[in-house]
């Protein structure tokens, strides 16, 4: 039998994707206010990997990730991804979102996003949510699986999501 040990904190992590609707700073203070302050923003690229998005947000989208400097515990992950789909209503235009908020986190090992999609690799946390094991840390790098988002996977994210690994393996 295992032994139950003490779980250790996380890197809370977000995924932003926007486009010129959203005062993108404003979004930033109000997740601040939530979550605590931002140590590190990835550059804002635009977001040309599908056009998923397009016909809601239009095809100007910019995606940018963020990490939060405050460690969270695991088990809050549904809470966050619960408060930021509220963001998304709160900032839309009728029907359409003008932002979309992908909470997750950094441990030592993966990165994990919520969502409110079942899938064949994602496991239900609670309250509609389910956790999604979208990278992991292998041969000291994040590296992808076969269902990574490509936004996820592309060099610009990896090397983001490396640096915030690195910052979180200090804070433990």
């Amino acid at each position: 039998m295992g032994t139950i040990s003490k779980i250790e904190k996380v890197k809370l992590i977000m995924g932003v994707l926007y486009n010129d609707a959203v005062n993108i700073e404003e979004i930033y203070i109000l997740l601040k206010n939530k979550f605590g302050k931002i140590d590190n923003k990835s550059s804002g690229i635009n977001f040309n990997y599908t056009d998923y998005y397009n016909k809601e947000m239009g095809s100007c989208i910019i995606r940018q990730f963020i990490s939060f400097e405050k460690l969270i515990e695991m088990e809050n992950l549904a809470e966050i991804k619960i408060l930021t789909n509220k963001i998304e209503v709160d900032n839309s235009s009728g029907c359409k979102r003008n932002i979309n908020l992908d909470p997750g986190y950094i441990e030592l090992g993966k990165l994990v996003l919520a969502s409110t999609k079942n899938y064949t690799h994602r496991i239900y946390i609670g309250n509609g949510i389910f956790a999604e094991p979208t990278l992991q840390f292998f041969h000291k790098t994040f590296t992808k699986w076969p269902f990574s988002y490509p936004d996820y996977s592309d060099e610009f994210a990896i090397v983001f999501f490396n640096e915030v690994r690195a910052v979180y393996k200090k804070q433990l």
